[in-house]
């Protein structure tokens, strides 16, 4: 049923991802204009990622009609295999954001999906079967859902401590594809409504050439309330280290919905990463997607991981950073078991593990 209340007005939160987990859902890539190669080196690295998940919590993979059968055969059998159509496979930010209340009960919302731009600066056209991805994995969990149908938001623009507060970029939600007509107070009034926070900090910007004009999933996250991890480049001259300056700076100046100061854990992050004349080979060109050329800077960040139950699914490029990166993450969360996978065929179609996935929570908190 679509709702037309607000999940403020009825109760009803958007809890931290690092709390506790029902499902975790992605879907299977396929478009040849994202992925190299058919969508083959991809669809390897995307049944690692599900399968890594399903040791920690269950995992469903849907995909569409005619990779029902290869995406059954390339996963391993704790994977749920459900068909759905899809345009492209970025589940974090066409798929729905759950919500919990005190009363152990699920809903979600249906934010609307256009591509990170519409005809604007979208990535590529149609999206409609991805702008319906929500209301059908809604329908699987057999949830209510509150429908939005003119605010365009995804699932990688937002980051909340599940007390009251989110984070997001300037550069993101008030980019002119998504919501031009409404002011940051209002689209700061519509977060607060559907996310039940008391608090939105906006930080400047995203990662340098974030084609998805620099969701907050890429350099910012909170890892428990109070603690956020902000990308960090060790290249000073980069364009890169003055978007993280800027954004730590804010950081520092601002206080959390509970009044607190924030403590900022400074992560790594790559910034020599390009497309090679050999990748950039084996994508389809076309008119409906963004072209991907060789020499193509490459947004690279360990702050897009995965929470799931006990452990946490972290990138890596094939670059010396890769194992700093790791080392820090596993003194940030000393009980957790981290997996590292290789993520490059994801980054390459723009995004990494936290993209592509999209976490049910449950239905008591801890």
């Amino acid at each position: 049923m679509k709702l037309t209340t607000t999940p403020k007005n009825d109760g009803w939160y958007f809890p931290a991802e690092f709390e506790p987990h029902k499902r975790t859902y992605l879907i299977w890539p396929k478009r040849t204009d994202t992925w190299r190669n058919g969508a083959k080196p991809a669809q390897k690295i995307f049944a690692q990622v599900a399968e890594a998940i399903s040791h920690f919590e269950p995992v469903t993979m849907l995909t569409n009609a005619e990779q029902f059968l290869n995406a059954r055969a390339m996963l391993p059998d704790s994977v749920q295999v459900i068909e759905m159509s899809s345009n492209d496979a970025w589940c974090r930010d066409c798929g729905p954001t759950f919500l919990i209340n005190d009363q152990k009960q699920l809903r979600s919302i249906n934010w609307r999906f256009n591509a990170w731009g519409g005809l604007v600066d979208g990535l590529y056209f149609p999206w409609d079967l991805d702008d319906q991805v929500a209301q059908k994995i809604s329908e699987l969990e057999q949830v209510d859902e509150y429908f939005l149908p003119d605010f365009v938001l995804e699932g990688g623009s937002f980051q909340v401590d599940g007390q009251g507060t989110a984070i997001v970029t300037k550069s993101c939600l008030l980019s002119a594809g998504r919501n031009p007509k409404l002011s940051q107070a209002q689209i700061e009034q519509i977060l607060k409504d559907y996310l039940n926070v008391q608090k939105v900090l906006w930080l400047p910007y995203g990662l340098d050439q974030d084609e998805t004009n620099g969701h907050v999933d890429n350099i910012c996250a909170f890892i428990r309330p109070g603690v956020v991890v902000l990308g960090w480049p060790e290249d000073h001259d980069s364009k890169q280290y003055g978007y993280s300056l800027a954004d730590y700076q804010y950081l520092q100046k601002n206080f959390d919905a509970q009044g607190r100061s924030l403590e900022i854990q400074q992560v790594i992050i790559p910034t020599s990463l390009k497309i090679s004349a050999t990748e950039a080979a084996g994508i389809d060109q076309t008119t409906n997607a963004k072209s991907r050329k060789a020499g193509d800077y490459l947004p690279a960040s360990y702050i897009n991981f995965y929470f799931c139950n006990g452990g946490l699914i972290l990138p890596a490029f094939g670059v010396p950073e890769d194992e700093l990166a790791k080392d820090q993450f596993q003194d940030l969360f000393p009980k957790r078991q981290i997996v590292q996978l290789n993520t490059r065929e994801i980054l390459l179609g723009g995004g990494n593990i936290h993209c592509i996935t999209q976490q049910v929570p449950t239905l008591t908190r801890r």
